[in-house]
This record gives C-alpha cells, sequence and structure tokens, in this order.
C-alpha cells in the first residue's frame, strides 16, 4: 500500500510498497480517500524540541490521524465492508492508503454524502468537544483564542454559538485573522503587528478575559496567553508543547490565581459521532475550512504549507486525497 514515511527534518518519503495492516478480531479495515494534515504532525516533520529524538519510532504511516474512507474488511458485524467512516488509526499510522480501526475510533457518514472530504474536519471538532466538556460555561463570558489555525478556529466557532459575549481571534499569520473573523471572532488581534496583553486590556475595557485558549504549542505563544485571563480566569493550554520544559510566567499565574486546564488524548474518539452528526444537521459550518485538497503525490508540498503558513494563503486544514 502506500504511506508516507518522515524520513528527516522536512523530509518526507512517498511510499509503495508498505504492506498492509491486517484487521484483527474485533476491527476493520479502511481504505482511506483523505488523509488530512494536523498540527500535531509539525513536530515531528520539523524535527523539533523533543521531535529531534533520533530514537523516535517513525514507521510508514505514522503520526496521522485524521482519515475518511471506506470500510474495505470487517471483523465487526455491526460495521460492514462498503461503509463510509470516519476512522481513527489504532496505531496512529494514518497517513497510509489502508488502517486499522477498532469500533470505538469509527463514526458512521452517509453514504450519499455530496462532499466526504469536508468531514475530516469532525475529527479535530471532537477533540475541542472533548476539551470544552472539561471547563466551565462560557455564557455571557470574554473569551480569546490565541492562535486560529484549525484548531483555534473551532474554538472560535464553537465559542461564538455557545453564547461568549466576546471572542477576541489572536494570530501572528495576517490572513488568518480574517477566517477567525468569519468564523465568529469579535475582534482580533494581529500578534505580529500588536501587543496582545496590551491590545486585549484594551479590547475588555481593562478587565482582561474569563477563559483563554492557546491553541498553539509554542513557548512563546503560551507565555503570552497566561497574560491574558482575569484574575482567577481560566487558561486552556491546548496547543501540543514542543518541548518537555520551557519557560512559563508562574509568579504571574499564581499570584492571578489563574485556573489551567490542558487536554490532549484519543478520548476524543468518544465525541466522534456527535461531531460528524452536528456537521451533519448544520450545527457548525466548518466544511470551508478544509482546504486546500490535494493530491496523494503533493504531500510534500502539502507538508510545507503547513509548516510555513505565513506563505500558503488560505491554506487550512490541508487534506490529501488518494
Amino acid at each position: 500500500m502506500r504511506a508516507i514515511e518522515f524520513i528527516g527534518p522536512r523530509k518526507i518519503r512517498l511510499r509503495d510498497d508498505v504492506p498492509a495492516p491486517e484487521p484483527q478480531a474485533g476491527e476493520v479495515l479502511v481504505q482511506c480517500r483523505y488523509v488530512a494534515l494536523c498540527g500535531t504532525n509539525m513536530g515531528p516533520y520539523l524535527y523539533d524540541g523533543r521531535w529531534a529524538n533520533p530514537a523516535i519510532q517513525r514507521p510508514p504511516g505514522w503520526l496521522g490521524h485524521e482519515n475518511i474512507g471506506i470500510v474495505a474488511a470487517s471483523r465487526a458485524a455491526e460495521w460492514p465492508e462498503g461503509t463510509w467512516v470516519l476512522a481513527h488509526p489504532d496505531d496512529y499510522n494514518g497517513f497510509a492508503e489502508f488502517i486499522r480501526s477498532k469500533p470505538a475510533g469509527l463514526a458512521r457518514l452517509p453514504d450519499n454524502l455530496p462532499d466526504p472530504a469536508a468531514m475530516v474536519v469532525a475529527q479535530p471538532l471532537a477533540t475541542v468537544l472533548r476539551a470544552l466538556v472539561r471547563t466551565g460555561p462560557v455564557i455571557q463570558q470574554r473569551c480569546a483564542v490565541v492562535g486560529q489555525g484549525p484548531m483555534g478556529l473551532i474554538f472560535t466557532h464553537l465559542l461564538s454559538r455557545m453564547g461568549a459575549s466576546q471572542v477576541i481571534g489572536i494570530d501572528r499569520v495576517g490572513w488568518r485573522l480574517r477566517w477567525a473573523q468569519r468564523f465568529g471572532a469579535t475582534q482580533v488581534i494581529d500578534a505580529s503587528r500588536e501587543n496582545m496583553v496590551q491590545r486585549v486590556r484594551e479590547l475588555t475595557g481593562g478587565k482582561m478575559v474569563d477563559f483563554c485558549v492557546e491553541a498553539v504549542g509554542h513557548g512563546d505563544a503560551l507565555e503570552q496567553a497566561a497574560r491574558l485571563p482575569r484574575r482567577q480566569g481560566r487558561l486552556y493550554v491546548f496547543g501540543v508543547p514542543h518541548h518537555e520544559t520551557q519557560p512559563f510566567p508562574w509568579f504571574h499565574t499564581v499570584t492571578n490565581e489563574t485556573e489551567i486546564i490542558t487536554s490532549m488524548g484519543p478520548e476524543c474518539m468518544e465525541y466522534f459521532q456527535t461531531a460528524v452528526d452536528m456537521i451533519l444537521r448544520g450545527s457548525v459550518d466548518l466544511a470551508a475550512m478544509v482546504t486546500p485538497r490535494m493530491p496523494w503525490h503533493r504531500a510534500a508540498e502539502a507538508f510545507e504549507m503547513y509548516a510555513n503558513p505565513e506563505q500558503a494563503l488560505d491554506s487550512l486544514k490541508l487534506t490529501l486525497v488518494l
């Protein structure tokens, strides 16, 4: 089968000789039609921070996990062959033509979807749904989202639809701020031009925000995001850190009595079907961010675009088409 292999910093190899996995009892084999790139792929792709460790195993297909496809073989009676699914690869080797999935990592899609590729956004939506379950209310609260890549945009979109009185979208990439407004931001801040802490203070009349999401994963973004919550406000650390240790404004955070929440893990699979159903019902409108869709042979170009958003205008949830 075809698969992508990380072979060095900013280098991938397209393989067509990788053995297809065999589904175990209770599992299915999914033939992938679409697989999306994720911010969590960038550390491994760039060999940045903790991902520079040469001892890390990088098998073909690793670290893809946003897959849409058709059940090609089934050893789970409730998931017959031919079913369209959102699928989570059991071994996280999702940059591949075939993946193994357990029923817990599947969500059923209609057979007649006009644009099945758009459903890849259900996977990151599920991670945000799980994250928001773990925090307090946002209705009539002032919110900020640091980072307006795909994950940050989903947070912005949901917070605006959940009744937040203010949703401030923040990013260093100027073109992303247009998307933030499109997805519900009440105000935006270009962090490449403005001091985000000072600007948030101005936009909130000095009150700062009740709830701040950090959706970048870089140390400088987290350091600034930690200064945005009001006293006893909440900071959601959602961006995946590239380093085991990094500077953090602990004195400010402790004296401010900021509540810190984190979220990461495969438990998001519990929300797969909910995310799919929300998209199908029109409860959220996220399909536009599944752009661009690129053929499999242009995977190297797609990874470079994701790593350099400043040079890839309107490039959000990049999706490879098999």
